[in-house]
């Protein structure tokens, strides 16, 4: 019993933990600062259609993996459905990059957090508020899966209640009711809008549009330590695509009928300045003198929360790689409260020398960042794979759709969907680079899929794996939190016993 305590994760996340976390996980920077730079990209059509697209997208994604996670609900989540429906070698790759982009993150979390309290106190050293922001974050994951969750569930809630403020105020700002006059709706076809730059600018906002929307697979992870998976998870998925869709698309539409897309703000729009955040202009625009303190305070909370995800997220993936047999083993136990340690203390020293070399080695920082850059896209695809799978070999094996907790929308049509648009989005990340032959750039822009090629061609190669055929994939349903062991992968076939 005691081995056992010291190997499982405690069930302490709530379904109200799931759905907030999930869907303040996916409000941040991306929709406050992100947002006004996709608005004079594309025009407001098109930042309204890309972020509509990747939003249908995600909710496939997070159908897929809810279903898997209803079914089979194991820490390490998707990785683990990777080496369980697809290839060992497959689940290998995606843990270790999963684990690294949030590593990375985390860092340039702590730095971003160092930025924006130096709006207030710009003569304090920035390194200062990094190690406060990375002690605090440590001692969320630290003391309890409920404290995490607690933490996530507030500060989700103050960036709700802003977007929330924000839309009447916008609202009441459009018709006139604050701010003076009335902007009505004229800024949506003003000069080329809605639609400005064509199919090169509308590629490049669903870009922007996906890495505002990662995180949300977060959801699958949470999975591993929720109390009830079978009912939390499909709940939090129903409320999550109508807030998030319905949240990105008004606060778009808002902010691109008051303020123009040939705005020299917009044009300016990135997460180191947040006194020209879209939602501060609006705010200004209506008449609140204190908006740049206001949102700073709440992109703040963004920013905090997004590394305490990423601590969370990349200590429980190093957790399940351990359990796995694809890290070492001591990474695999957890202390009394649930809480695996070593894999915390290893992911935050990672994190710790990230930032350093963003103080000593500013170039080894930037390729260490462009490293994980397209990490949360390659696990969007390892999500769409493992499901497409995963039903193929239900079916396969003769169960029937009605036997799953949860149906995941439209398959196949649904995984094959977030497939494509997964390799739209990787492959136009930065297609200028490539039309110019500019090989830094394209290294610097791409570095995370040949990293992601390495790992499971380094598996691959060393262990001789092959995809798993369908009819021998193993469908046992394993309990919440139970690690995974790759040998397993192949379901074992009963021995003759003539």
């Amino acid at each position: 019993m005691a081995e056992n305590e010291n190997r499982t994760v405690r069930r302490e996340l709530k379904t109200r933990h799931l759905s907030m976390i999930a869907l303040g996980g996916s409000i941040g920077t991306g929709l406050f600062v992100a947002s006004g730079s996709a608005i004079s990209s594309a025009g407001p059509g098109g930042a309204l259609v890309a972020y509509a697209a990747i939003g249908i997208m995600v909710y496939f994604l997070m159908t897929s993996l809810g279903e898997m996670a209803t079914y089979m609900p194991l820490t390490g989540s998707f990785a683990a459905y990777s080496t369980k429906f697809v290839d060992p070698a497959l689940g290998f790759a995606m843990g270790w990059n999963y684990w690294f982009n949030w590593a990375i993150t985390l860092a340039v979390d702590v730095s971003t957090a160092a930025l924006v309290m130096q709006f207030w106190l710009p003569h304090v050293p920035a390194w200062i508020f990094s190690m406060i922001a990375l002690a605090i974050i440590f001692t969320i994951n630290a003391l309890s899966v409920r404290s995490f969750g607690e933490t996530e569930y507030w500060m989700s809630i103050i960036k709700v209640v802003t977007v929330l403020v924000f839309l009447v105020i916008g609202t009441l700002t459009i018709f006139g009711i604050m701010g003076g006059h009335a902007t009505g709706f004229s800024n949506l076809t003003y000069k080329k809008a809605p639609f400005v730059g064509g199919v090169p600018a509308l590629l490049s906002v669903f870009v922007v549009a996906g890495f505002s929307f990662q995180g949300t697979e977060l959801i699958g992870i949470e999975a591993g330590e929720s109390e009830t998976p079978e009912t939390s998870i499909p709940k939090a998925i129903r409320q999550v695509f109508w807030r998030i869709l319905l949240f990105y698309i008004l606060a778009i539409f808002v902010i691109a009928c008051i303020i123009p897309y040939t705005s020299h703000d917009l044009l300016g729009s990135s997460a180191s300045d947040i006194a020209i955040s879209p939602f501060t202009l609006v705010f200004r625009r209506a008449g609140l003198a204190a908006a740049a303190s206001v949102m700073n305070a709440v992109i703040l909370t963004s920013v905090i929360s997004s590394a305490n995800s990423g601590m969370y997220a990349s200590t429980r993936m190093l957790y399940s790689l351990a359990n796995e047999g694809y890290a070492a083993s001591f990474f695999g136990k957890t202390n009394k409260r649930g809480i695996p340690m070593a894999s915390l203390l290893g992911t935050t020293i990672v994190g710790l020398l990230t930032f350093m070399t963003s103080i000593f080695g500013p170039k080894i920082y930037m390729y260490l960042v462009a490293a994980s850059g397209l990490t949360g896209f390659i696990a969007w695809l390892g999500i769409a794979i493992s499901h497409y799978r995963f039903r193929r070999a239900f079916i396969k094996q003769g169960h029937k759709v009605s036997e799953l907790r949860y149906h995941a929308a439209w398959f196949p049509v649904g995984p094959i969907l977030a497939l494509v648009l997964g390799i739209v989005v990787i492959v136009g990340q930065d297609l200028k680079s490539f039309a110019q032959l500019d090989l830094q750039a394209i290294l610097v822009t791409y570095m995370s899929v040949p990293l992601f090629l390495i790992l499971w061609s380094y598996y691959k190669i060393r262990h001789h794996t092959h995809m798993i055929p369908l009819d021998k994939v193993d469908l046992t349903p394993r309990t919440v939190g139970e690690s995974y062991d790759p040998a397993d992968a192949v379901k074992q076939e009963p021995e003759n016993t003539k």
